[in-house]
């Protein structure tokens, strides 16, 4: 009797344990054998480091919140969502960097990030902020791949390849720095709408490339509501003819963009769905989620969410983002960690939607 007390009292224990660490590590997926990313500063694990641009994030106050508050290059206080995803998925703790040189390829088998901050479908906005084009992205891939043959064989590369996940997350800063900000890109589509199938024809240029290195599973984000991000409603009240108000909105207009492109992104997923049998692509709905997230802030524990803990909130991102300028003593109430890039507190409650909504589609 006392045995069987000991074991539900185990029992009980587990379950409890489970259900206060939802991101602690499982066992490895059965059907993801690694994860690669592909994009911009929300999935760049510190790739921009290395090279001379101000688009950088290796500096505090960056990373303190990461594990041993170390400013990896990341754009958050802490962790990205692609680093809960891998830790859940028991694949590793953390998804590294391409360009990290102190890991050995045993750490790399299980993924790693290609993505730069300040990149975008667009070369004209990487190459405007001295970052990494998806070009140069799918070329460091390539290199990656013949690395990963030399060490594991190309029959076991391949299969790799094949069951990892390629998660792709990029097209804001095509939209904030060609679009909004400086008007580069208008000059050259008359319409927003234009712009959204241009840059929808370079997403198949890059899915068609990795495709033919043997991808087959994608995870293709939308666009998040631009208009939200604490950036952007400062550079609308600093355009305002009109006195600025103490009040911070979103700007409607880009949220109504936004939609745009995400309804046009969903069918051109659905289209490859069907033209390519032998390759599943999942869209991920950030907009949703992070509109949920302004309008019932409380409900994910946050007490800001047009302003980022950096600084005022309100301009502070890369460089500006610095040890001088005072940050909130509390990033996990905030919903963005500077003027454009969410907390880490955000990214766990996306990971844990991705988790729920995207996961189950690639188990069909």
């Amino acid at each position: 009797m006392e045995n069987r007390e000991i074991a539900i009292s185990f029992l009980l224990f587990s379950t409890l344990l489970s259900l206060f660490h939802p991101f602690a590590a499982e066992e490895p997926s059965k059907n993801i054998s690694a994860v690669f990313a592909f994009g911009d500063s929300t999935l760049d694990a510190g790739n921009n480091n290395d090279i001379p641009t101000l688009v950088r994030a290796d500096h505090p106050p960056y990373g303190r919140d990461f594990p041993g508050q170390v400013p990896t290059g990341r754009f958050s206080n802490g962790k990205l969502i692609t680093d809960f995803l891998v830790s859940s998925l028991g694949l590793s703790d953390v998804l590294p960097s391409h360009s990290d040189r102190s890991l050995a390829m045993a750490n790399l088998t299980t993924g790693v990030s290609f993505a730069s901050g300040g990149s975008g479908l667009d070369d004209l906005t990487a190459t405007t902020s001295g970052v990494t084009t998806i070009g140069r992205q799918v070329a460091n891939f390539a290199e990656y791949i013949g690395r990963l043959e030399v060490a594991v064989g190309n029959d076991e590369a391949s299969r790799m390849v094949r069951d990892a996940m390629f998660v792709i997350g990029a097209g804001s800063n095509d939209m904030m720095m060609n679009y909004y900000i400086l008007p580069a890109r208008r000059m050259t589509f008359a319409t927003v709408s234009s712009y959204h199938t241009f840059l929808l024809s370079q997403l198949q240029k890059l899915v068609m490339q990795l495709s033919n290195m043997g991808a087959r599973k994608f995870a293709i984000a939308g666009l998040p509501p631009l208009g939200c991000l604490p950036l952007q409603i400062t550079m609308e009240a600093m355009r305002s003819i009109s006195p600025p108000t103490l009040q911070r909105t979103c700007i409607n207009q880009q949220n109504i963009d936004a939609m745009a492109y995400n309804t046009l992104l969903q069918d051109t997923i659905r289209r490859w769905n069907n033209t390519l049998p032998n390759s599943k692509f999942v869209y991920v709905d950030i907009y949703n989620p992070l509109m949920d997230m302004v309008t019932n802030p409380l409900k994910y524990g946050f007490t800001e969410t047009s302003l980022g803990c950096c600084g005022t909130g309100s301009m502070e991102m890369g460089p500006l983002c610095n040890p001088v300028v005072p940050s909130c003593p509390f990033p996990n109430r905030f919903m963005f960690w500077d003027s454009v890039h969410p907390s880490q507190a955000t990214y766990q409650a996306l990971a844990e939607q991705f988790m729920e909504t995207v996961m189950p589609k690639f188990q069909k």
